[in-house]
């Protein structure tokens, strides 16, 4: 769904913590904030995350 290398260098944009493609959603892996992807567009606004 979402390319490796894009995947690689995408941050969360609360934290700025290293993120994880994981059950469909960008998930941060340090403060656990799940951004959706939409038509294959991860949405990395802390608006649209949930926890």
């Amino acid at each position: 769904m979402i390319d490796k290398e894009l995947l690689d260098i995408l941050a969360c944009p609360a934290c700025k913590g290293d993120v994880e493609l994981k059950d469909g959603r960008i998930v941060c892996k340090k403060c656990g904030k799940k951004y959706p992807i939409r038509d294959g567009i991860p949405i990395m606004l802390i608006d649209e995350a949930t926890d």
